[in-house]
């Protein structure tokens, strides 16, 4: 018969080394938990710092971008539809879009001032009338065909009413921008055409944010 004693106290000494670890891994584990709780020892509330991280949820990130704020308003509140998007010609003699156009649901609506200001011009274009708003540091808006009582050295605020989208009359018949009643709003800095929705839009690149630890 062979004889198994080796293979036997081999096996008591695995179990004892298995249960020693054991028993530290849990004491490890108690000491953590005391610590994080604080040195009061009561338990750490969400969103607490501790010496081993935050604790619970947080909704506060460093990293994310700060909230966007528009540095105008609309000039058809609150958002109106964009018919037709700014599109910048590949020189300035040629064609394009120096503007965008807005929705008025169909309606001769009011519009407002999407910015502080001084009247720089209203009158009559053409066939349209045109009403043009200096915001300052060179910036300038333009908005047509519009009715406005407004004149030239006027004082404006945001959001205050200037005009009502009316619509262009050609030879005692009346023709549209757009196919329909808009309002087509142009902008410009230093002289030069800018896509007015960067005005009232966030265009900032979407940021993709590591995974939290």
């Amino acid at each position: 018969m062979t004889d198994r004693r080796p293979t036997l106290g081999f096996t008591i000494r695995t179990h004892r080394y298995i249960a020693r670890s054991c028993v530290r891994t849990v004491v490890a584990l108690v000491v953590v938990m005391g610590s994080a709780g604080g040195a009061t020892g009561e338990p750490a509330t969400a969103g607490q710092v501790t010496p081993h991280g935050r604790v619970g949820p947080d909704t506060s990130d460093p990293r994310s971008p700060p909230d966007f704020v528009p540095e105008w308003s609309w000039p058809l509140p609150p958002t109106p539809a964009v018919l037709r998007f700014f599109e910048r010609p590949p020189q300035k003699w040629k064609p394009g879009h120096r503007g965008v156009d807005l929705s008025t649901g169909g309606h001769a609506v009011p519009m407002t001032s999407p910015a502080d200001g001084t009247v720089s011009f209203a009158g009559t274009v053409v066939d349209r009338g045109v009403l043009s708003i200096d915001h300052g540091g060179g910036r300038v808006s333009s908005f047509e065909p519009v009715s406005t009582e407004l004149v030239k050295g006027q004082p404006v605020i945001r959001g205050e009413t200037v005009a009502t989208v009316a619509v262009a009359a050609v030879r005692g018949t009346s023709r549209s921008h757009c196919g329909g009643i808009c309002l087509h709003w142009g902008v410009r800095v230093d002289g030069e055409y800018v896509d007015p929705l960067s005005f009232v839009t966030d265009r900032r690149p979407s940021v993709l944010l590591p995974l939290r630890p």
